[in-house]
């Protein structure tokens, strides 16, 4: 047996261990030890911190300007655009105050508000900034400065095009599996997903593109952002690399042309500063399960994929002229719907429009790659569409699998109201209220919404001889996944993620008897239910206070 297919194999176990069932779910902690939970918030101790701006409300874009790239001046990068791309993406959106509980909401979602996600940027290429390798510190909205290449870099030499940055993601597997055990690895990848789209999205506030640098190796990202010096985390809990994203200014940049060993040289071997931060100073429980899989979905370099060129036309929208920064910055999961609300038909539609095959929409143009994510919906009150069981297939290999592996007794069937261009497919009229329920481990949200879906991936093909790429079919459900979120802000209701579901009895309900196509994620949107109790405070109150304190001394 070669490694790949040891490393395969161990995928293909881990998938299974990790499943959900009703009678038995994947191992987790007995109880939550609450001397054992995470700081939210990495930070790395004698480094150089460069405060940011907090200016994304001075943003005036429409959802219409962002949707079409051309209605976007582009920007310069600087310490305002750079921080501007940090909050709406990957900064905080309020605090919540509940007697004496407060905790903080972010702008990209994560499940049970835990963000094992970290960000980076690298660039020497901003003018009121050092060149270097910085970590942002969502709290103080800041950059942790952790590499200096000032002095690596010769006279008028540059690592990155002049019109590009690096944005490097990791994961900090320990803050998700604190709470939800073996199952954690598959939510940091979604995490990962969101974030990516997240990112997606505020670049276009700056008329910026993104491209995911797909080449590069788990090695090469590790120590491109020094997550590799286990000198720089003795005792504390190591991140994972996942991947590198190109901020492209022009558009023009091809990132298959990057030399991913020289940039890799030049940065591992400057100047490094800090020390991590311990998240869980009283300890942590061992998952030798997430290790294994980690370890198994180690990407290797690969050949660059060809990159899609994408002719943006004019894209039309149901709330276009909603501020695009406050949009994004106001996104909520939902923890309860109303069980009343009809969602309009053209909103409904407008969201499958949003997560449809064609690459040219945001957030998915930042996705170089065919579609291996299929929904499925329980549809509840959507008007001028039959409460029942739909499929959205979203290439002609996901039609093709669907229709031979779904049951036959479906009729797929497009209903009358839906657009030309949307591959709706009714399968079956039914209530599926209790189903979507019982499918969601019982959980009320998925029944008391306008919709759920599921979102079904193609697995055994996609994986053979690329266990890694594991890891790319919830990154590209963590992308449609924000497309709903973003789509429900927009239409003046709600969506929430959910990770929880009992995978095989899924599959069960539409026919699949093998691993071609499995469930990697469920989704709801609906009218939420606000919780009064709750007390909402702006995100970066206690910056000004802190702001107020230095003047007065």
């Amino acid at each position: 047996m070669t490694k790949s297919q040891e490393q395969l194999n161990l995928v293909r176990n881990y998938h299974e261990l990790s499943k959900h069932q009703p009678g038995k779910y994947a191992k987790g902690p007995d109880s939550l030890d609450w001397d054992m939970q995470p700081d939210p918030f990495r930070e790395f101790q004698a480094c150089k911190r460069i405060a940011l701006p907090l200016t994304a409300n001075q943003l005036e874009h429409t959802l219409g300007d962002i949707l079409t790239p051309s209605n976007v001046a582009t920007q310069t990068f600087s310490k305002e655009s750079i921080g501007q791309l940090l909050e709406v993406s990957m900064g905080l959106s309020a605090w919540k105050v509940y007697g004496s509980d407060r905790w903080s909401l972010r702008c990209n979602p994560s499940s049970g508000n835990l963000h094992p996600t970290e960000t980076y940027v690298i660039t020497n290429t901003i003018s009121d900034m050092e060149s270097g390798v910085y970590h942002y510190q969502s709290h103080q909205h800041c950059l942790e400065q952790r590499s200096d290449l000032t002095v690596k870099l010769e006279m008028q030499e540059s690592i990155l095009p002049p019109q590009c940055i690096l944005i490097g993601l990791s994961s900090i597997h320990w803050r998700e599996s604190w709470k939800y055990g073996v199952r954690a690895y598959r939510y940091c990848q979604l995490d990962l997903g969101h974030a990516i789209a997240s990112i997606r999205y505020a670049a276009a506030l700056q008329g910026w593109k993104i491209h995911l640098i797909r080449q590069a190796s788990d090695r090469q990202v590790s120590q491109i952002l020094g997550i590799d010096r286990e000198q720089d985390f003795h005792n504390c809990e190591m991140e994972t690399a996942d991947i590198l994203l190109l901020i492209d200014r022009n558009g023009q940049t091809d990132p298959a042309l990057l030399d991913m060993e020289w940039i890799v040289t030049k940065i591992h071997t400057s100047e490094w500063n800090g020390s991590a931060n311990v998240l869980s100073p009283h300890g942590r429980m061992k998952w030798p399960e997430i290790d294994k899989v980690s370890e198994a979905c180690n990407k290797p370099a690969t050949t660059p994929m060809p990159l899609i060129k994408k002719k943006y036309n004019s894209v039309s929208h149901t709330h276009k002229d909603l501020n695009a920064s406050q949009l994004l910055r106001q996104r909520r999961s939902a923890q309860a719907f109303d069980s009343q609300t009809e969602l309009p038909t053209e909103d409904f539609y407008q969201m499958l429009s949003a997560i449809s095959t064609d690459h040219q929409t945001l957030p998915l143009d930042c996705w170089n790659d065919v579609a291996h994510i299929h929904p499925v919906f329980y549809v509840h009150r959507v008007k001028n569409v039959a409460p029942g069981l739909y499929a959205l297939p979203r290439s002609t290999v996901g039609m093709a699998l669907m229709r031979e592996n779904f049951r036959d007794q479906f009729v797929w069937q497009k209903p009358e109201s839906c657009p030309d261009d949307i591959p709706l497919y009714m399968l079956v009229r039914a209530n599926c209220r209790n189903a979507a329920r019982t499918l969601s481990c019982h959980q009320d949200i998925a029944s008391a919404s306008a919709f759920c879906v599921s979102l079904l991936a193609e697995f055994d093909t996609v994986l053979t001889d690329s266990p890694w790429k594991y890891r790319d079919l919830f990154y590209e459900a963590g992308v449609v996944g924000q497309a709903l979120y973003i789509e429900a802000e927009a239409a003046g209701i709600r969506g929430t993620g959910i990770g929880c579901f009992f995978d095989d009895t899924i599959h069960e309900t539409f026919g699949i008897q093998n691993r071609s196509l499995q469930c990697v994620y469920n989704f709801t949107v609906g009218m939420p239910v606000v919780d009064n109790r709750l007390i909402s405070l702006p995100p970066y109150s206690h910056l000004q206070v802190q702001s107020r304190h230095l003047h007065k001394r």
